[in-house]
């Protein structure tokens, strides 16, 4: 016999017992929540687009070509801009770069892949979270101590020293976080086809992880490149190129790094407190180049990650 079905009985549905009501208590809960949410983000992201205009109705108004590849004026001249002030920061922010990318990198492979469980790794990672919190003015003594007064002058390296104490800890615990998220079945995919443990981070971790890894290098370089306390104490500032021979102005020996360096962010700092329009008028286009540069930069390295993602 043929298996009978039973005859199905529509049930009635009361629509207008599932319309939103606002006098339903939570109906109304929820929306005074999203309401109070809108709210607060509105009003936290007030005071960013609030200074962003300023800075962009500013800093616009006396911006060129000019401003960006000439030397600072003097007080109550015409002219000039802070083209030596973007080549420093930009070599200080490397030489930074090149000091803290590799020691934050291999601080957190080493604690999530080969020693995660010790003392050592605990050690480091309490204090990259102690100097999360390093006021930038005590990284700029430190380098002061240690570079400035040994080498016995001012110079762009100490600069470097000074930001790379701050970039380190951001390095390091992001890049920890991103290799902490790679999945353990590609780890025991490539030991299970014969993979050493240096092939493994080399050829797996760090190429999956690469994109955390670079958000964290560009959140650091952020950072950096807006600090000025500690380039007060090492760096210092010029008025002049950090080279007159090469045709970009870049260092070409190891003299041209070992004096005081100009930087957006200390030309910033003492043109904004001036008593002249036109120191005033190019610390504000200075303020604007720095974060574009840094925006750049942001969008640069995320471009990257989300290609190193694609199969």
């Amino acid at each position: 016999m043929a298996p009978t079905t039973r005859d199905t009985v529509p049930i009635e549905v009361d629509l207008s017992s599932l319309e939103r009501s606002l006098r339903r208590p939570r109906a109304l809960f929820s929306f005074a929540m999203s309401l109070l949410t809108t709210l607060a983000t509105l009003a936290a992201l007030f005071p960013l687009f609030s200074v962003l205009f300023l800075l962009v109705k500013r800093g616009s108004a006396a911006i060129s070509f000019a401003t960006l590849h000439e030397l600072p004026p003097a007080a109550m001249t015409s002219g000039g801009g802070f083209g030596n002030a973007i080549v420093g920061t930009v070599v200080i922010v490397a030489i930074a770069t090149a000091i803290s990318v590799p020691f934050g990198i291999l601080a957190a492979i080493y604690m999530v892949e080969f020693g995660p469980d010790t003392k050592a790794a605990a050690a480091v990672r309490f204090a990259a979270k102690v100097l999360t919190g390093l006021p930038s003015i005590l990284a700029g003594v430190f380098a002061f101590a240690t570079v400035v007064v040994v080498t016995g002058g001012f110079s762009a390296p100490a600069g470097g020293v000074a930001l790379s104490l701050l970039m380190i800890p951001t390095v390091l615990l992001t890049a920890e976080e991103a290799i902490k998220r790679v999945p353990p079945r590609m780890r025991e995919a490539a030991i299970g086809m014969g993979a050493t443990p240096t092939q493994v981070v080399t050829r797996v971790t760090l190429p999956t992880a690469f994109p955390g890894i670079l958000t964290g290098v560009m959140l650091a370089v952020a950072r950096a490149a807006g600090e000025t306390a500690p380039l007060l104490f090492t760096s210092l500032f010029s008025d002049f190129w950090m080279s007159r021979t090469h045709p970009y102005f870049m260092p070409k020996t190891l003299s041209d790094l070992m004096k005081p360096t100009a930087s957006l962010a200390v030309l910033i700092y003492n043109f904004s407190g001036s008593p002249f329009d036109n120191q005033i008028a190019l610390a504000w286009s200075a303020a604007l180049a720095l974060v574009a540069i840094v925006l750049a930069a942001n969008l640069v390295g995320q471009s990257i990650a989300r290609r190193s993602t694609l199969p």
